[in-house]
């Protein structure tokens, strides 16, 4: 599994992070995010690229993101 850590930075950065990844197509990706702006454009960018998000948990104020290739 492919570990993203993207917590600090701001929209869009978290999403043109993990696009590389998804285009490489990584078979599971764990996101780590602290910008709670960029969670719906995460879930939208996966579903778009062909992954589901098996988990989506909050930790205070970190988002974790499981992501696995269909």
């Amino acid at each position: 599994m492919v570990e993203l850590d993207v917590r600090g930075l701001s929209c869009p950065e978290p999403v043109l992070n993990l696009k590389p990844l998804l285009d490489r197509g990584e078979s599971e990706i764990k996101v780590l995010c602290s910008c709670g702006a960029s969670s719906d454009n995460i879930r939208r960018l996966a579903k778009n690229s062909g992954y589901n998000v098996l988990s989506e948990t909050q930790n205070d104020e970190d988002l974790e993101f499981i992501l696995k290739k269909s």
